[in-house]
């Protein structure tokens, strides 16, 4: 049925704030069309974007407060409560912001911490944003983002043996088993997870967010132009769409589906 090599999902994460930090999880449903619950689910507008909460399309990230340019974002620890849609945001361990993301005082409480500490990064009020299930992704479409890790620690060798931390990648599945870059050939290919099934679209095209350490908040290395300089483009990690529903967890084994024969 499933051809190998199989992998196993080692990390599963969420970002329900683009830019800021990752939430960890055990186990998620994934459903058909769908990002991960709240992943992306709000961004924080840097200055206006035309963007409309009644009619959400998709912007491109320059649009929002993000690690590509601002890098002291990885600064902060954030915690999002979906039960009373409350964001905490701490600096040092210490609270410097909380709010309700659903409610016109929670967001201006969130609004206010950017505008005060993110001078003169701002090309105009920041303003959180939501809207409804929209999801602020780097691409149009929903997608889950998986990570191999086998590719991180390649870039470590390319890299003279630097650490590369893996959550650089702000993944939402880090799997292990595969070869480095096997992933990259599984573009059009159906991934098995338990019930659920996810049809590779893309490879994820990086960026300079990837050169930001998530632990320092320091921009540190030159991951995309060595990409580029040994292998020839700067591609690491894939997309895939969720097209069978299923619940997904830390452990669970990743294979890839075998085609159908007609």
């Amino acid at each position: 049925m499933t051809s190998s090599p199989t992998a196993e999902i080692t990390g599963l994460y969420r970002y329900p704030v683009k830019g800021l930090s990752p939430e960890p999880l055990p186990r998620v449903p994934l459903r058909v069309g769908q990002t991960l619950p709240a992943d992306r689910r709000y961004a924080i507008e840097n200055g206006p974007s035309g963007f409309d909460p009644e009619a959400p399309q998709w912007l491109p990230k320059t649009q929002f407060l993000m690690l590509m340019r601002n890098e002291r974002l990885a600064g902060l620890q954030s915690r999002f409560e979906d039960a009373s849609n409350l964001l905490t945001i701490r600096k040092d361990g210490q609270v410097v912001a909380a709010g309700d993301m659903e409610t016109p005082a929670g967001r201006a409480a969130i609004e206010r911490y950017f505008a005060e500490n993110f001078q003169p990064e701002l090309k105009g009020p920041p303003k959180v944003l939501s809207g409804r299930d929209h999801s602020f992704s780097d691409v149009a479409r929903k997608v889950v983002s998986i990570i191999n890790l086998a590719s991180v620690r390649a870039i470590e060798t390319m890299l003279d043996g630097a650490a590369v931390h893996p959550l650089r990648f702000r993944a939402n599945l880090y799997v292990q088993g595969w070869p480095a870059w096997h992933e990259l050939d599984l573009v059009g290919q159906t991934l098995a997870i338990g019930q659920a099934r996810l049809r590779i679209v893309k490879r994820i095209v990086r960026c300079a967010a990837v050169n930001v350490d998530p632990e320092t908040a320091q921009r540190d290395l030159e991951i995309p132009p060595t990409l580029s300089r040994r292998l020839g483009h700067m591609d690491c990690g894939i997309y895939g769409e969720v097209i069978a529903d299923g619940d997904v967890g830390v452990g669970d084994t990743v294979a890839v589906e075998a085609p159908t024969l007609v």
